[in-house]
């Protein structure tokens, strides 16, 4: 009993990582050695939630307490990560906290169940001994600048909502090998994208041209490619365009080079929006930081819609008006065009993708996959794919 008392004081004392002590499993945990006065019975139904909780996520409590630290956002690893000053007691309570954690991951089932008087079934946990926290956690700190700290450490893809960033649930996984076509657009965009992971200047980039041709599935493609390097993508809608300063400066400090992805953006009229976007383009008050670009895509070159009743107004200086709504597009730093294929490009997406889905010879394939595209509006790479998945899936 007193080893469990010890170790309760020592884990509420906790300054570095007190964030693990938020975690249900380890309240449960909390909860379960802090057995002072309690009844048999409480401590049955104690060690019953604790496993209960524990068995959801995993078997084996050393790996869950491990997971619960390699993805902690703490003071230390925050000041790592801005490459601040980290004093000595802060260091000493990495390596005091880590320790006592280390404790904890070694209690076994037997450890507790010694403490209550009841020989019935219990279900149990299992431990790993062989753990170094420390050594673990200070090898992890050396990749912190690629594997980053918190939801970006075991995430890749999140959308922007409502203020917050939150990891998507089931990320499209596409992968740059699948994509055919397109090779001189994409490797603009590859060429930015590396020199940005280096920390060479990098241009944000508007892709724009014909629907299904590509566009967004580039950038997730780019992302999957390079997230081991340290590339994570946040996808912006278009309402919360007033909020990227704020997110911006959310990301200043982080080690991880963000891009943060507009979809499928165009303005039907100018608007506050325009004129926020403008500024982040160009730096405002709130500079662009080094780990930041913005890749969007649009069907429209020209991303603010125009009429030709507009043009025929009454604005004195049409001239200067008409240009301020084009000239959003141009301050992109790097404009890639990706418009609907030939019949050769069509064809050679369609036999690629027949190719990697292992879709049999199919006697008057071409002229299948053409009558195909014109049912569907015209080609496109996103027809292709859907024409072999067609055929894949009659096979």
């Amino acid at each position: 009993m007193k080893k469990l008392e010890q170790i309760n004081m020592k884990i509420r004392s906790f300054v570095v990582f007190n964030n693990v002590l938020e975690d249900d499993v380890m309240k449960a945990f909390l909860n379960m050695i802090d057995i002072k006065e309690k009844s048999d019975i409480k401590k049955v139904e104690e060690y019953s939630n604790f496993t209960r909780k524990l068995l959801e996520r995993s078997e084996n409590f050393s790996d869950y307490i491990w997971n619960l630290i390699m993805f902690d956002e703490n003071i230390y690893v925050r000041k790592l990560a801005s490459k601040e000053i980290i004093s000595n007691m802060i260091k000493q309570c990495v390596l005091h906290e880590l320790q006592t954690l280390q404790e904890i991951a070694t209690i076994t089932s037997q450890d507790i169940r010694n403490e209550i008087e009841y020989n019935g079934f219990m279900a149990e946990w299992s431990t790993n001994i062989e753990y170094d926290f420390n050594e673990m956690y200070e090898e992890r700190m050396e990749k912190l600048f690629t594997v980053g700290y918190g939801i970006y450490s075991n995430n890749i893809m999140f959308t922007y909502d409502k203020g917050k960033v939150v990891p998507v649930k089931y990320p499209d996984n596409i992968k740059l090998s699948s994509h055919i076509g397109y090779e001189r657009e994409r490797k603009r965009i590859i060429d930015n994208t590396y020199a940005f992971i280096k920390g060479k200047p990098a241009a944000n980039v508007l892709l724009y041209g014909d629907a299904g041709t590509g566009k967004s599935s580039t950038v997730k493609a780019i992302v999957n490619e390079y997230a081991n390097e340290g590339l994570r993508m946040i996808e912006v809608r278009k309402g919360d365009l007033l909020e990227i300063p704020k997110l911006i400066e959310e990301l200043a400090n982080n080690p991880l080079k963000f891009i943060l992805f507009i979809d499928d953006l165009s303005f039907a009229k100018n608007n506050e929006e325009i004129g926020a976007l403008k500024a982040i383009l160009e730096g405002s008050v709130t500079a662009k930081t080094s780990n930041v670009v913005i890749y969007a895509t649009s069907n429209r070159r020209h991303l603010v819609q125009e009429s030709f009743s507009e043009r025929e107004g009454d604005d004195i200086h049409r001239n200067e008006t008409i240009q301020e709504q084009i000239s959003l597009s141009d301050r992109f730093g790097l404009s890639i065009c990706f418009s609907k294929p030939g019949k050769k490009e069509y064809l050679d997406i369609i036999h690629g993708l027949l190719e990697e889905y292992e879709v049999k010879d199919i006697e008057n394939i071409d002229m299948l996959a053409e009558q195909h595209a014109m049912s569907r509006g015209g080609r496109s790479g996103r027809t292709a794919r859907q024409f072999v998945e067609y055929l894949k899936s009659v096979e």
